[in-house]
């Protein structure tokens, strides 16, 4: 690291240290590696988390993983159901209608869905019973080969399906660190992710990402940020790989962990990724 990249490095971990202190969150963490300049920083970024729903990245992997090996095609009709087991003695449990973000899944129930639209929306709009439906087919072991394959499980557990209350109640979670989900991400902006075409398929996909308060909130207009948000009671992340006209592209992860009654969580993760965007972008004297 060169002398001027190593102070803005220290720089930039003092503004986070700041948010931090400011924000009223139990933890913080952050993961950026920028390819433009070679910048990298890990804050607190071998620290788990409960995944929430950032661990829909390492489940969309193992879906393409499966269409890469002509397992799957991008059209393979699924059978749209609401029953699945928990990895609790294989109680059966749902998705509950009022807690999933899309309504075009659930009107489908008893219909057939395409692979590639289930992917979409798992995504896109966070649908549950997409994820569920689609670790279904591939299978959790499957997704947990594909990331030892590919060398970015190291961060990354993939315990179960979301919405398995009995295995909450049990301490039984997917988890995750920053430096996890910013190696599945570096990988994808790279195209290294099977073919590049497959890469670009799905990075299509968190392009399209509907939820936008955290890391796009407060980057210029001409940014184009491809990401994953992931919310519960007392978790809020983002995951992103951000273009920004000019100049290659930087991957960002923030995680999050709160008080139940805990607020300001999507303008922490805005204000710490409109630091980054600053310390990356400003001219640096000769």
């Amino acid at each position: 690291m060169s002398t001027s990249d190593a102070g803005r490095e220290s720089a930039l971990r003092k503004e986070i240290e700041k948010i931090e202190s400011g924000s009223g969150a139990k933890a913080i963490a952050v993961a950026l590696s920028d390819a433009e300049s070679g910048l990298e920083l890990h804050y607190n970024a071998e620290r788990w988390f409960h995944a929430a729903s950032t661990i829909k990245v390492p489940i969309l992997l193992g879906v393409f993983a499966a269409i890469d090996r002509g397992d799957l095609l991008p059209h393979s009709r699924v059978h749209v159901r609401n029953r699945f087991l928990s990895v609790v003695e294989q109680v059966p449990f749902r998705v509950e209608q009022g807690r999933d973000a899309n309504s075009s899944v659930q009107n489908a129930i008893g219909k057939m869905m395409r692979v590639d639209e289930l992917a979409y929306h798992m995504i896109t709009t966070s649908s549950n019973l997409a994820t569920n439906l689609l670790l279904g087919v591939v299978g959790p072991d499957s997704v947990r080969a594909t990331l030892r394959e590919l060398e970015v499980d190291e961060g990354i557990e993939l315990k179960r399906g979301v919405e398995d209350e009995l295995a909450f109640e049990k301490g039984i979670n997917s988890r995750v660190t920053a430096d996890g989900l910013l190696r599945i991400l570096v990988l994808l902006s790279e195209g290294r992710a099977f073919s590049p075409a497959l890469s670009r398929r799905m990075m299509d996909i968190l392009h399209a990402q509907e939820f936008n308060q955290g890391i796009p909130a407060r980057l210029p207009k001409g940014a184009r940020v491809a990401h994953k948000t992931g919310e519960i009671s007392t978790i809020a992340h983002d995951a992103a790989v951000v273009y920004l006209p000019k100049r290659k592209p930087y991957v960002l992860v923030v995680l999050t962990e709160w008080e139940p009654s805990g607020s300001g969580r999507s303008r922490a993760i805005a204000a710490i990724s409109h630091a980054v965007y600053e310390a990356l972008t400003a001219v640096v004297p000769a």
